[in-house]
């Protein structure tokens, strides 16, 4: 049986910051280029050149000795000009790298409304910048910007846009759902058609999560038969993100038995995506699929007895498989199971058979309906229990308090400053 092979397109160096509160430092650009790099994705999108200093020094900063093929971004040559003088478009093709991914207008509606051009132009730029930028590279990609929504107002110029891209000699072309509308019921059609006039293993895809739907899509664009799949990791990017190249790397991998080059590697994923966030000083999604601290975390009492019977009971795949680790959650939802894993995780000894250990499972419920959390606080739950069975040497003791409060005219008669 062949085997079916993905190639990962990762673009969160330079998608990911147009992430709403992210800004990369050219130092960050190094260092999460370098663990891309060491996870094994096979494309790394290093930045537009030209467009910020950062990407124009990290351009010349970049090392010949990745594995992954580094990519530079940019746009068509403009309407006014030549791919010979546009300045914006030579940049690309002077970065230092021997990939490009170029992007250009696919929507009748952008190119008459954003570009303020002919839709006849916007054709002639797209062949002029695939032909000239085939010449001078190794690899070429056709980012088929708003590709989606252009396909359902004018599907007639949207296939003849990527036609002519192919025919130009973009190695893929990359279909774009850009502002993110697009639902996973629509795919099927439109990708049968696209097939029609491109090779399958040219296309990719890209989706953004304005529907709270691009990992349906992106799995469902594999399932019809593409080949590269593009965008972020933690699904980085503007507005509502991207697609969470996370989520897709894990399905295709465990569930889709696809062939990555990265597959070696999947147990460092929970790794990769909380060295990015640290990186970035974001906060990691407790609740990611995958990776989160909380993706595998049980805390209802009959999930966790069933879990330590067989954790299929209540998980989709083994935590070890991404890197990540099963959580069990000391709450006013805790059954004795839970209880006993707990105590036996911190070594305290005690007697299973005692009636100790049912008042400490009472006590520990009496305590969240005064206020107390042991979500999250190991250490707090440790303390009392090692106080319930006499672990622990009390060395103070809170014998009394006193509380002053008192209240004081200030300049202004009519305020009062309350001392406590």
């Amino acid at each position: 049986m062949q085997k079916k092979e993905l190639k990962i397109y990762d673009s969160t160096l330079r998608d990911g910051a147009q992430t709403h509160g992210v800004a990369f430092g050219i130092n960050d650009k190094i260092r999460i280029a370098e663990i891309l790099d060491d996870f094994g994705v096979d494309y790394i999108e290093a930045g537009w050149p030209g467009a910020n200093p950062t990407d124009d020094e990290f351009f010349k900063r970049l090392p010949k000795t990745y594995n992954s093929k580094l990519v530079a971004f940019g746009m068509t040559r403009r309407p006014t000009k030549t791919s010979k003088t546009d300045k914006g478009f030579q940049a690309i093709l002077n970065s230092g790298v021997s990939t490009a991914c170029i992007v250009g207008k696919t929507w009748d509606f952008h190119v008459l409304n954003a570009l303020k051009t002919t839709l006849n132009k916007n054709i002639s730029m797209i062949a002029d910048s695939i032909k000239y930028s085939s010449s001078r590279l190794d690899e070429v990609m056709f980012d088929a910007e708003h590709f989606f929504d252009g396909y359902k107002f004018n599907s007639k110029y949207a296939l003849e846009s990527i036609a002519t891209a192919y025919e130009s000699g973009a190695n893929y072309i990359v279909l774009c759902d850009t502002n993110g509308g697009t639902l996973p019921f629509e795919l099927e059609k439109i990708i049968k058609d696209v097939k029609k006039i491109i090779p399958q293993n040219k296309i990719g895809v890209h989706f953004h999560n304005d529907s709270d739907v691009a990992t349906a899509n992106a799995l469902e664009a594999i399932r019809l038969g593409v080949t590269q799949i593009q965008r972020t990791f933690n699904g980085l990017g503007e507005r509502c993100g991207n697609v969470n190249l996370i989520n897709v790397i894990s399905n295709a991998c465990i569930k889709l038995k696809y062939s990555m080059k990265l597959q070696k590697n999947l147990r460092k994923i929970t790794y990769v995506s909380r060295f990015i966030d640290e990186i970035l000083n974001r906060n990691s999604g407790g609740n990611l699929p995958f990776v989160g601290s909380s993706a595998f975390a049980h805390k209802g009492g009959l999930h966790i007895s069933a879990v330590e019977k067989n954790p299929k009971s209540y998980e989709h795949i083994n935590p070890s498989k991404v890197g990540n680790k099963r959580k069990l959650v000391v709450s006013n939802q805790s059954g004795k199971s839970n209880i006993v894993n707990q105590l036996k995780t911190k070594k305290i000894k005690f007697d299973d058979k005692s009636s100790e250990l049912a008042d400490f499972v009472k006590i520990t419920k009496k305590q969240e309906f005064l206020g107390y959390a042991y979500d999250g606080a190991e250490a707090s739950f440790e303390l009392l229990a090692l106080r319930k069975f006499n672990k622990i040497k009390e060395f103070y003791e809170l014998v009394s308090f006193k509380v002053f409060d008192e209240k004081r005219f200030n300049e202004n008669k009519n305020l009062f400053t309350t001392i406590s």
